[in-house]
């Protein structure tokens, strides 16, 4: 089973047992979720979870007219709440990995993508929240605590970057569709 930017980080995540979990499911409760984007209304939310134990929470705001089905073609916002700790590193090896999924790149693409993933992200602690903001066409930023923290200005990159939890070809079909299902009318369904 392939999960969504985890399983090279796996060991690192069981050392992350204990208090610092509890801690961060009791902050996330207490936020309510503030639209990230202009216009914007959250779409769904749901949790990542690897051999039963929760990895972080997901929330997608997207903005009227979202087509889940041309995510690229839209701005969104995806928010990460962790419930574990992770490296900067660790976690953009793994979107990599992921971003394979999503479409293909050239191996110099990947370590150019990889380095700029990794400088643009902080070290997560369970409890943080990570905000990504995709620009169609532009590239993707990073906020954490309402302040930019990095930004990867490639549109390539940003578009399979999303396509992790918003393309088809997701490894956590599940996930995709807890965070679309309001933009799903009753006729569409889930795909």
């Amino acid at each position: 089973m392939k999960n969504i930017a985890i399983t090279a980080i796996f060991t690192g995540a069981l050392m992350g047992l204990g208090p610092h979990t509890a801690q961060a499911q009791v902050a996330e409760a207490s936020v309510a979720p503030a639209a990230p984007l202009s216009g914007a209304r959250l779409a769904g939310q749901g949790v990542l979870r690897f051999l039963g134990f929760e990895i972080y929470r997901a929330r997608l705001w997207v903005q009227p007219g979202f087509d889940a089905d041309h995510y690229a073609a839209h701005p969104v916002a995806l928010e990460l709440t962790y419930h574990r700790d992770f490296p900067a590193d660790a976690i953009a090896k793994r979107s990599i990995e992921e971003m394979r999924r999503v479409g293909r790149f050239t191996p110099q693409q990947a370590t150019r993508w990889q380095q700029a993933l990794a400088a643009a992200l902080p070290d997560v602690k369970a409890g943080d929240r990570l905000l990504g903001l995709y620009q169609p066409g532009a590239g993707a930023v990073f906020k954490m605590g309402g302040r930019v923290v990095g930004e990867v200005a490639d549109a390539e990159f940003s578009r399979l970057f999303f396509g992790i939890w918003l393309s088809p070809q997701t490894s956590e079909p599940g996930l995709r569709q807890e965070l679309i299902a309001a933009t799903r009318t009753p006729s569409q369904g889930p795909q």
